[in-house]
């Protein structure tokens, strides 16, 4: 049928209409391509930049331990770690089983874990992996999408478990535990850097900026004082010890008292930084400054020293016993000999608990608080290491008519090993307390940071302590176990009873010590050896179980050093 005059033009002005339509719509989507395209290109372009970069953080690698000879004890190396994106594994468990085949992990623990973190883009499989493990996973030729390697930082301990408790350790995310990794973390872990990266809409990284790039500052470098070949004696002498007296624990420090710098530090139980997962629970405490226990005799020397300080003694004068009974007020004092008069030596060297409370009858409670201050007593070394105990010395005022006789004696205030062996540091060389410590001095410093020295005896009081009464000890006293043929030796003995739940002291768990030095004049090491509670039939005394273990230590350490011996002095 032909279409009328009366509707021909409105069809036109229809399809007119929609055909400037058409081009109206389709010029303003050339121009917005035009825009985008053309004139604000860059700043679209910057816009979807934005959105898809992030900044990824750049580890920095921690700093090495050496030893005082620059034998490594600590480093780190880069390693590869598996890690995979859920969502792009299309067959889990084929995924797990060419998984289970490359590093070991059960096939149906791997599917579950990816099948448990559908949602999620990114899942650690396996992290620190070896280098066999990376090559199987290689030659598994798993589908690209799936997985990648990521690259971080592993520590490693070179000598095993070799200074464990000096070293401390850390856990697979780098943080650290104990020791000096603990204590020192701030200087060697350095700055992490950071980069610009932009990934595509799976999340994969499509491109680095590296003009933005902030590098990563690597970790200081730090030398210990301890030396590998003197800690590995003092280890090996530590093994023994527990095998022979099965104590419940043990620790040994080995000390130089002119710069007080620390040589060697073992304590047993012991774990192995590179292996913490297997440590046994009460492996973990360093006994050598987390164990706090009266001294005992090993606290004489301290006290004649100060006594001859205080000009309130004379080393030539003598002291009656009564014959192994001493009444002080309502307290009586027992020797476990029948002593009568001894000199001031021979109290030493004797070990007489009588003699030494009638010096502390001498001194007054003043002057034996001010010389166990003095000394340290009742506050942290300073050492580098955390979780040291202060040990306890209690105030002036509730010290009693017992503090005079006890503290003497070594009893009613605690101290660690280090504390003492701190102490007899001073004696040693000339009346110095110098800070124990670890780390030594940055180049360029000339010094360690933060070492004191302070003057707590006259030269003379300390070296007729050492040369006199203390070597006497070990030629014919409570240490004649600890004589060596190589060198002459100064030391004393110490075997303190425990304090039981009820608050009395225990007639059967003791800690027994022995402290020593060598050689006697210009004395280049002193030692400490620590037994808590010696389970072994036989003697408990510190110069039975502590005194030979010492003394093996020097005769092992002073050689290596080139210290002369006697016997080679007497070659002609």
């Amino acid at each position: 049928m032909a279409m009328s005059a009366d509707t021909a033009p409105p069809m036109r002005w229809r399809s007119l209409t929609v055909a400037w339509g058409l081009t109206v719509v389709w010029g303003l989507l050339i121009l917005r391509l035009l825009q985008i395209q053309g004139w604000q290109r860059e700043q679209f372009t910057r816009r979807a930049t934005r959105q898809q970069q992030s900044f990824e953080i750049v580890p920095a690698r921690p700093g090495d331990l050496v030893d005082r000879r620059g034998r490594l004890l600590a480093t780190t190396v880069s390693v590869q770690s598996l890690f995979l994106d859920p969502q792009a594994v299309s067959d889990p468990l084929a995924t797990a089983l060419a998984l289970e085949a490359a590093i070991g992990i059960p096939a149906d623990t791997l599917q579950e874990r990816i099948l448990n973190a559908q949602d999620k883009r990114f899942l650690w499989i396996k992290r620190r992996l070896t280098d066999d493990e990376v090559n199987r996973i290689l030659i598994a030729r798993l589908p690209r999408t799936e997985w990648g390697f990521r690259s971080e930082f592993q520590r490693e301990y070179p000598q095993g478990a070799l200074a464990g408790h000096i070293l401390g350790w850390r856990d697979i995310d780098g943080m650290p535990h104990g020791g000096v990794e603990e204590s020192l973390h701030s200087r060697l872990i350095g700055t992490p850097g950071r980069r610009p990266i932009v990934r595509d809409s799976r999340g994969f990284v499509i491109a680095i900026d590296g003009e933005q790039s902030e590098p990563a500052t690597p970790g200081e470098n730090i030398q210990l004082s301890i030396d590998t070949v003197t800690q590995l004696h003092v280890e090996r002498q530590l093994d023994k010890l527990m095998e022979q007296h099965r104590p419940h624990g043990a620790c040994a420090v080995v000390l130089d008292p002119w710069s007080g710098e620390v040589l060697a530090m073992a304590s047993r139980p012991a774990f192995n930084p590179t292996q913490p997962d297997q440590a046994p629970p009460n492996s973990w405490r360093n006994l050598a400054i987390q164990a706090a226990y009266e001294p005992g005799s090993t606290f004489k020397p301290l006290i004649v020293a100060g006594a001859l300080d205080e000009g309130v003694i004379r080393n030539d004068e003598s002291f009656h016993c009564g014959h192994g009974v001493y009444r002080m007020g309502p307290r009586v004092l027992h020797d476990h000999h029948r002593y009568g008069s001894l000199t001031v030596k021979e109290i030493l060297v004797k070990s007489s608990n009588v003699g030494m409370a009638r010096i502390g009858e001498r001194m007054t409670n003043t002057r034996l608080e001010h010389v166990a201050r003095q000394l340290g007593f009742g506050r942290r070394t300073g050492i580098e290491l955390p979780g040291e105990l202060p040990g306890t010395l209690h105030p002036i005022e509730e010290w009693t008519i017992y503090s005079t006789g006890s503290i003497p004696m070594g009893q009613e205030l605690t101290a660690t090993p280090l504390q003492l062996l701190a102490a007899h540091g001073a004696l040693a060389n000339g009346g110095h307390w110098v800070t124990p410590h670890l780390t030594l001095s940055r180049p360029g410093t000339g010094s360690s940071s933060n070492v004191l020295s302070t003057e707590v005896f006259g030269h003379e009081s300390a070296r007729w302590v050492v040369q006199e009464a203390m070597t006497d000890v070990v030629l014919r006293g409570t240490g004649t176990k600890a004589r060596i043929d190589e060198y002459p030796l100064f030391g004393k003995t110490g075997t303190s009873q425990k304090i039981e739940p009820n608050g009395k002291y225990s007639h059967t768990r003791h800690v027994s010590s022995f402290v020593c030095g060598a050689p006697v004049i210009a004395p280049r090491v002193v030692v400490i050896v620590t037994v808590d509670e010696p389970t072994s039939a036989g003697s408990d005394y510190g110069g039975i179980v502590a005194a030979p273990v010492a003394a093996e230590i020097v005769r092992e350490v002073l050689p290596y050093m080139q210290v002369p011996t006697r016997i080679s002095d007497r070659r002609p």
